[in-house]
């Protein structure tokens, strides 16, 4: 059934215009009568009618409204440190798809990538759209959000503070199932760039509350561990 994001609705009824009731007119060809999931991008469904249609403007009728099945019981926020080229278009799209809760760009120590603040916040506008796609093309009832650039040291202190903060070192940790046997609503991951995390910087995010974890014998590149991570995560709390 298709899926549009609409705000909370207010009444019975929903009015689209723009890009999605072109798609809704043109691409779907969608008629009167038939049906449609809407999402207000919180955590809950609506399932809906269309009443009218014109060239301009579609209106959709709700008919009920029930939590998003979808969504994960756990909330993990992806702390990544900026990879570069377009890797990080890749690690969004992923990240969604695996039932991220929201991602924080990091500059730290060895990453390759400086953009300026500028280029950095069309790269952020850019990387929110892949995140809306994302999360519509797999169903999400959230759109996780992707925050401003954090500095090294605000992201460590961060992650220091959640319930369950753990970041991925290659030199070594505890393994990442045995990080996860005790139950948490909400965890932390952060993920170097290339270079991986500098011996201060490891040390830094372990004094601040963090667990180093390992994913394993092998040293995964940058844009394939947090989507291990992720993978893990999701499957030892049993939303994989």
């Amino acid at each position: 059934m298709p899926r549009f994001y609409i705000a909370p609705p207010s009444g019975e009824f929903v009015t689209f215009s723009g890009e999605d009731a072109r798609h809704i007119s043109r691409s779907l060809r969608m008629a009167p009568g038939e049906t449609l999931t809407l999402c207000d991008g919180t955590g809950m469904d609506y399932s809906g009618v269309l009443c009218q249609i014109d060239s301009q403007t579609v209106t959709v009728r709700i008919l009920s409204r029930q939590p998003c099945k979808t969504e994960p019981s756990v909330f993990v926020r992806l702390y990544q440190a900026l990879p570069k080229a377009d890797k990080m278009e890749w690690i969004v799209q992923k990240a969604v798809e695996l039932g991220v809760g929201e991602i924080v760009p990091v500059l730290t120590e060895r990453c390759i990538s400086r953009p300026d603040e500028k280029t950095m916040e069309k790269k952020r506008d850019r990387w929110q759209k892949i995140a809306a796609e994302a999360a519509k093309q797999c169903g999400r009832g959230r759109i996780p959000a992707v925050r401003p650039l954090l500095r090294f040291s605000a992201a460590a202190e961060e992650l220091g503070q959640m319930e369950k903060g753990l970041f991925l070192y290659e030199k070594g940790g505890v393994p990442f199932r045995e990080a996860l046997a005790t139950p948490a609503r909400e965890i932390g991951l952060f993920v170097g760039a290339e270079g991986g995390f500098s011996p201060q910087e490891a040390a830094d995010v372990q004094r601040l509350g963090a667990c180093a974890v390992s994913l394993g014998r092998r040293i995964l590149r940058c844009e394939t561990a947090p989507l291990a991570a992720l993978s893990v995560c999701m499957y030892e709390t049993g939303n994989l």
